[in-house]
């Protein structure tokens, strides 16, 4: 098989050779791009409301927002906070990171700040969230990644700035009290709670304080600032580097108690799929509930997600796109240089029942004398209480197609069928050009 991986070393030195400026380092975007599934939280005091977070105070009448800033924070008091909890499941739904908002475009800021008082501390809960959050993330072996955003409305109210998103002093570059305020803010997070992995501004202008990043906290890798970071969407095909798709459950970032619209578990895992092929990451976002719980349609999700990382999360991580194709008719492609391994993720299959089997017909891989295949999961010796049923995986080399033949043989559900992804390993296999 020709290898074939995306150099962001090589990206990140042309970047800074023709901008003159501080990009990531090489080696921390590999590594991000090896994470391949991470955990967005949204979660500010003005989920009491089940409202859009922050945004409602835009256009806002000056008694909306005499409420929203003196009264919210006085009934914020999430007792059910758990972040042990919150990082068992996020370690089980197969997240290599997490990204937690610690101030949202509100300023109201989720961690023990001496920059202003509109903050957690301040409220009847009075503790560092922020602080145990990333406590337990590492606790579990999870990489620690904050969302900051400079936009900061109850500064501009202070200030005597009409809140606004895309007017003159909205915006750092514009309003340099604004810079400093979140300068200053920025030293107590990448300084306070040890060291942090990753960070994502959003504000449209961030530049200055991509910058402030780099030149003083050059172990901490720049997400949205840095790299493309599709909201909502999917690219329509591979991507060169780091980028990264964030993406709700439902229809809004921060939680909504009514009429809210999921994603069904196997949507979410299909998406995970497309974008690890196409050699980006996956930030799914949640929205806990005001009292700290995370809403038990958002953990159903995630557990789903995580049975089926549990069997395949080897064709997730550490994996780079096919470069010949990374998609032929219902099967998605990822590949992996250990053991010169293709994995070939079989979408769309509905109904398939356990022990029975299903071939498949690929243009674009061939097989050679030291080509193996197998079906992660399972052991192709034995099909539960289907004794004479041998689920071996095969493969045969037609002139232009390589056939595999696949039993879904292990019992995941109790009704033995299987309506997730199933993911063959083929080692040692040719890619084949297009003619």
């Amino acid at each position: 098989m020709r290898k074939f991986v995306w150099s962001a070393a090589l990206l990140g030195l042309l970047c800074s050779s023709v901008l003159g400026q501080l990009v990531n380092k090489p080696e921390l975007e590999e590594e991000f791009m090896d994470m391949g599934f991470g955990i967005f939280i949204h979660w500010s005091m003005d989920s009491q409301l089940g409202s859009v977070i922050s945004h409602s105070m835009v256009g806002a009448s000056d008694a909306y927002l005499d409420k929203y800033m003196e009264e919210l924070p006085q009934t914020f008091y999430p007792d059910k906070f758990d972040p042990d909890e919150w990082a068992r499941l996020f370690k089980v739904a197969g997240a290599e990171y997490v990204v937690f908002t610690t101030k949202h475009h509100n300023g109201f800021c989720m961690w023990d700040t001496k920059t202003t008082d509109f903050s957690i501390m301040n409220t009847p809960y009075g503790k560092d969230i922020t602080g145990m959050l990333v406590a337990s993330l590492r606790k579990y072996g999870l990489k620690v990644g904050f969302y900051y955003s400079p936009e900061d409305f109850s500064f501009l109210r202070q200030q005597g700035t009409l809140i606004s998103r895309k007017r003159a002093m909205s915006q750092v570059t514009d309003n340099p009290e604004l810079m400093a305020y979140s300068e200053a803010q920025l030293d107590e997070l990448l300084s306070d709670y040890g060291p942090i992995d990753m960070i994502f501004f959003d504000s449209f202008s961030k530049k200055p304080l991509v910058q402030y990043v780099h030149e003083k906290y050059p172990d901490v890798i720049v997400t949205r600032g840095e790299m493309e970071t599709p909201e909502q969407k999917i690219p329509d095909g591979a991507m060169p580097g780091p980028w990264e798709t964030c993406m709700t459950m439902g229809t809004q970032w921060q939680y909504k108690p009514t009429n809210e619209e999921y994603k069904d578990g196997s949507d979410l895992i299909a998406k995970l799929v497309e974008i690890r092929a196409k050699g980006g990451n996956f930030l799914l976002n949640i929205g806990p509930k005001p009292n700290g719980e995370i809403p038990i349609q958002q953990e159903e999700r995630l557990r789903e997600v995580g049975l089926w990382m549990f069997v395949n999360e080897e064709a997730v991580k550490a994996v780079r796109p096919v470069p010949i194709q990374i998609k032929e008719g219902n099967i998605w492609f990822t590949q992996r240089d250990e053991e010169n391994a293709v994995y070939a993720i079989i979408v769309g299959q509905k109904d398939w029942f356990k022990g029975f089997r299903r071939n498949f017909l690929l243009k674009s891989l061939r097989s050679t004398p030291e080509t193996t295949v197998s079906v992660l999961g399972q052991n192709d010796l034995v099909v539960e209480y289907w004794p004479s049923n041998i689920p071996t995986t095969r493969l045969i080399q037609h002139d232009e197609e390589l056939e595999i033949s696949v039993a879904r043989a292990q019992r995941l559900y109790n009704n033995k069928i299987w309506g997730n992804p199933v993911v063959v390993k083929l080692t040692n296999v040719e890619l084949v050009e297009k003619k």
